[in-house]
């Protein structure tokens, strides 16, 4: 406590042993623990008079500790409730406020002596709560040992193979371990070792008469061999002969061209109401035939979802009739046709898709025309699709990032790009047909990605 709480400083006198008027019974005090003293009330100076009886040494004191006291009957000498109700007096003489009677407590209560026990209080919570404190913070401080607790020898005192022994033992005779033998131990990997490496499941469900060149493979494991040009046409020619038009399959061309177009301008992302600002453009390369008709179909779509189409077709005097068809659809759109090279934009645009190549008229790649619309799109740094390119990579004059095929692929060569599969709607008899044991790897889409095998 404080120096300026204290009011008065006495100190005590302690009368001789002869003077037993402060204590009345010489048996109480035998029997009293030793160095316990009695004090009296104060008197008329306010000074109080302790008699202290000297410890006997002449055999070692058991002091009881405090653990101990728990299971046994406390009993308390009159001196010590007589030394107890004389310090209550003099510290309430003394307190003159609430902290110091907080403080009063805890010290009262820390400074008793060693022989001293506090009787448990029946049906107080204070009690309680203060004889927790004296289990759990009542260990003399010299008990506390010096040397550190040796975990290292501690340790090296489990037998740490006796005990998996012993496990084993209990397991085997048990019957708990189902997998192995007792004595099989497991394999140890290191870090960079275990890893489980798995190889891609393999379907193989497309089965041509020719042995593939190439063979892609779909996301999820489907094995689509390559056809060559020959067996394609074929397919082709058997299809239209069932019903499937050239008119029907470039209208299925178009749609599946356009929303792979869509998906790569950036799909709902970029193509919403709200960005009317930021409207893709595209340019769009035909040629005077039938992939040039399968372009203009899949111009006129995009046009429909409010893409900017730039169509480049050149002039000739006559045309196929699928182009005129096709021309005659996309002028009724927003979209803008343009004959001469010097129409495209300057600027790079959003996509090129290229449908100036074809499988037979390769006297197109001489003409003029070709060679300056080839320039631009190498030069114009926008992205490339090509929709259904040749398998020659000396006919390609323009690099693709993206290729569409239809039906089935062909053994399209690095300078394709990444091959993507699209379903034109040939049944699967019509394969069957042509010697084509044929399933269908689109599953619920109509444009699939392939990869290299």
């Amino acid at each position: 406590f404080r120096a300026g709480d204290i009011t008065e400083l006495k100190i005590l006198e302690i009368p001789g042993p002869g003077d037993s008027r402060q204590c009345g019974d010489s048996q109480q005090m035998d029997t009293a623990m030793p160095g316990v003293g009695c004090q009296v009330g104060p008197s008329q100076n306010g000074t109080g008079k302790v008699l202290k009886k000297p410890m006997s040494s002449s055999a070692p004191q058991n002091i009881p500790r405090r653990t101990d006291m728990k299971s046994q009957d406390i009993v308390i000498s009159p001196q010590q409730q007589c030394s107890k109700s004389y310090m209550d007096r003099h510290m309430e003489t003394l307190s003159q406020s609430k902290g110091f009677r907080r403080r009063h407590n805890s010290w009262s209560s820390s400074s008793r002596h060693p022989n001293q026990v506090t009787p448990k209080k029946s049906g107080l919570k204070n009690g309680q709560m203060k004889s927790k404190d004296d289990e759990c913070f009542g260990d003399d401080i010299d008990e506390i040992p010096d040397t550190d607790f040796d975990f290292e020898g501690n340790l090296a005192l489990f037998d740490k193979a006796a005990v998996f022994e012993e496990i084993e033992t209990y397991e085997r005779r048990s019957g708990t371990r189902s997998r192995g033998t007792p004595n099989e131990k497991p394999a140890r990997y290191r870090h960079d070792e275990n890893i489980l490496e798995s190889e891609p499941i393999v379907y193989r469900r497309i089965v041509v008469p020719q042995n593939p060149n190439k063979e892609f493979c779909t996301d999820s494991g489907l094995v689509v061999p390559s056809v060559s040009y020959e067996l394609h046409k074929k397919l082709l020619a058997v299809a239209e002969k069932h019903g499937l038009t050239l008119e029907r399959r470039l209208e299925m061309t178009g749609v599946c061209a356009s929303q792979m177009a869509l998906s790569l301008l950036g799909g709902p992302n970029r193509l919403n109401p709200k960005n009317v600002h930021q409207r893709p453009t595209v340019a769009l390369l035909c040629g005077p035939h039938v992939k040039g008709a399968q372009g203009i179909s899949c111009g006129r779509h995009l046009s429909n979802h409010d893409v900017h189409v730039i169509l480049f077709l050149p002039n000739f005097v006559k045309m196929l009739e699928s182009i005129t068809n096709e021309l005659n659809l996309f002028s009724k759109t927003q979209g803008q046709q343009v004959s001469s090279v010097k129409d495209l934009p300057d600027t790079p645009v959003d996509l090129v898709i290229n449908c100036l190549d074809c499988h037979e008229n390769a006297f197109l790649r001489d003409q003029p025309w070709y060679k300056a619309v080839v320039d631009w799109a190498n030069q114009n740094r926008a992205p490339v699709l090509s929709i259904d390119p040749p398998i020659s990579e000396m006919e390609l004059g323009i690099d693709a990032k993206w290729s569409l095929a239809l039906g089935l692929p062909l053994p399209l060569g690095e300078r394709a790009g990444r091959v993507y599969l699209c379903d034109i709607g040939i049944p699967q008899k019509v394969f069957q047909e042509v010697g084509i044991n044929y399933h269908s790897p689109f599953g619920c889409k109509f444009v699939i990605p392939l990869h290299s095998t």
